[in-house]
């Protein structure tokens, strides 16, 4: 298995080019003793379901997985929770407001973002909205619908740490 920071050639802190493996997680600079450690980063999912106990479904605007089929959700930024992320997140891509959040469970996914492997915790929550009529895909959402929990394919959907929340959301249903 290649090692997870095998892109990273330079040390962070003072520029060496002698930033060795240390470990299978984390490299070492021979000039000023800096360890870097690779951790994942914190993403979010969200399960929006509307009156008819349908869920919302998003269709990606951007690589990776264009064109595939979504849960609202994404990065989580500095200094905030992941309960705000997920908010914002949904906000964003939405225009709904979040009243509610539920945390549900986590996995680790592998996202390729302009060629780099990004490490992935991805956290899933509940979220309850006021009103779920008046919605619309915005920023990196190509368009956004419900779809009745029945009809949900998680095949159809590009994200393998997306496909495997969903078998587990629809299994609790």
């Amino acid at each position: 298995m290649e090692h997870p920071l095998t892109q990273f050639e330079y040390c962070p802190k003072c520029g060496s080019s002698q930033f060795i493996i240390n470990n299978e997680k984390s490299k070492k600079c021979i000039h000023c003793g800096f360890v870097y450690y690779f951790n994942p980063s914190s993403a979010t999912v969200a399960f929006i379901l509307n009156e008819k106990e349908e869920l919302l479904v998003c269709k990606r605007a951007k690589e990776p997985a264009k064109g595939s089929l979504d849960l609202p959700g994404g990065f989580v930024d500095m200094n905030e929770t992941a309960e705000e992320g997920v908010i914002r997140e949904v906000h964003e891509e939405t225009g709904l407001i979040v009243q509610e959040v539920r945390y549900l469970f986590s996995l680790p996914n592998l996202y390729l973002y302009s060629d780099f492997k990004v490490h992935t915790l991805d956290a899933f929550f509940f979220c309850k909205v006021a009103d779920t009529s008046h919605f619309n895909a915005m920023d990196d959402v190509a368009d956004s619908f419900f779809v009745p929990l029945s009809n949900i394919k998680p095949e159809l959907f590009g994200l393998s740490s997306v496909r495997k929340g969903l078998t587990m959301f629809l299994a609790q249903q």
